[in-house]
């Protein structure tokens, strides 16, 4: 499988491509709408950079805990039950009932299962493109979350201009319910890839064996850590647009547009040995950029700065390939779901440590140590980035 238009032949990828794009724009909805409604009340770039990624950060202990569902459940019924739940849970945030903690105590507890969902999604498509296809499939669904990002920034920024932050809640509820039903009838079901195991026993062995092999640790570490700091900056362009939905939106909209730029050029373009040279330049065109917001460049100069600087997202891809190969096939549900999720935490511990630091010195300046930090992460892990092979866990 070597072109989009063979991957969009297969129907059930149609579907997960439909669906992650809607939650896409769903969930963008949620966390702007969350943002500028938290900022508003308090003032606090902590709080607000906090509730960006309030559902990140519970998504370690849902892997921790029940990442075995990710493989002994039916993916079919796991997926659409849990969106609707969710749809439900983003309901209960636009009736405006809940005080500040109270909304970000539901975004945390939904994060909880988001980790198995995501891991259940990624297994289902690594089964469904095997090979190149998985690199493929997802550079498309990337492109998807970059499309999507852009549209959903500018229509939540409409949406929060025009009708303020709950009518954009009461939207990404509703794209909840759109992203059930389209899994509803559009994929096939299928048993679970593991049976008669305890939930528990079974996700903490998983995980205890992949994080105790180095190969895979490394691997890891790049899919959390360089990125997740520079998530961490992002947390934080509503505070540095000074609660302008507009300014933010834009800032929003050029990371979205230079991930998908970044996808869609190195994900049908590349070899699997060209991803590999690439990935430490890459992961250094992500951070480079934000070192210039020291010096607090104005809104139309810090979108461009961020436009380049989200291109380097791209090297995930030849990371995400490698890390594929290297786990069991039937455990690759949980596996990815560990990624997923440890992904998602580091991006929440970042904006925690980005909105704490930009308590104390101005918002410009936070963002810029978090693109030095990036950097020391990635020569860090340098030797991982540029390993050519990689090794089966013992269960394969």
């Amino acid at each position: 499988m070597n072109t989009y238009r063979e991957l969009f032949a297969v129907g059930q990828f149609r579907t997960l491509f439909a669906a992650q794009a809607a939650s896409v724009m769903g969930k963008i909805m949620e966390s702007l709408a969350l943002s500028t409604l938290v900022y508003a009340h308090t003032g606090s770039p902590f709080l607000a950079a906090l509730a960006y990624l309030a559902g990140f950060l519970p998504q370690a202990v849902g892997a921790l805990t029940l990442g075995g569902l990710a493989d002994g459940l039916p993916p079919r019924a796991l997926l659409v039950s849990w969106d609707l739940t969710r749809a439900v849970a983003v309901a209960m945030l636009a009736l405006g009932v809940l005080p500040v903690w109270g909304m970000l105590a539901l975004v945390m507890a939904c994060g909880l299962f988001d980790a198995v969902a995501g891991g259940a999604r990624q297994g289902l498509l690594a089964d469904l493109l095997p090979g190149n296809g998985y690199v493929l499939g997802r550079s498309a669904l990337n492109i998807a979350v970059g499309a999507m990002q852009i549209t959903g920034f500018a229509l939540a920024g409409t949406l929060l201009a025009v009708a303020g932050p709950y009518a954009a809640l009461w939207s990404g509820a509703a794209l909840g319910v759109l992203v059930a039903l389209t899994q509803r009838l559009g994929l096939r079901a299928r048993p679970p890839r593991v049976s008669g195991r305890a939930v528990w026993r079974q996700s903490w062995a998983v995980n205890a064996e992949l994080l105790g092999d180095r190969r895979i640790r490394g691997l890891l570490l790049v899919q959390w850590v360089p990125n997740g700091l520079i998530v961490g900056a992002e947390a934080l362009y509503v505070p540095y647009a000074n609660g302008s939905s507009g300014a933010a939106g834009a800032l929003f909209v050029a990371a979205a547009g230079g991930m998908l730029v970044g996808d869609l050029l190195v994900g049908r373009w590349t070899t699997p040995e060209q991803r590999i040279r690439l990935a430490v330049p890459l992961f250094t065109l992500l951070a480079v950029p934000y070192l210039f917001f020291a010096l607090s460049p104005g809104v139309w100069v810090a979108t461009a700065l961020v436009a380049v600087a989200s291109f380097g997202f791209a090297g995930h891809l030849g990371t995400q390939e490698r890390y594929v190969a290297a786990v069991p096939v039937q455990v690759r549900g949980q596996a990815l779901g560990l990624a997923g999720s440890g992904m998602m935490a580091g991006q929440a511990l970042a904006a925690s440590g980005t909105g704490t630091l930009a308590e104390f010195v101005p918002v410009s300046a936070a963002m810029a140590l978090a693109g030095v930090a990036s950097l020391v992460a990635t020569a860090c892990l340098y030797p991982t980035l540029t390993r050519r092979t990689e090794e089966r866990t013992p269960r394969q």
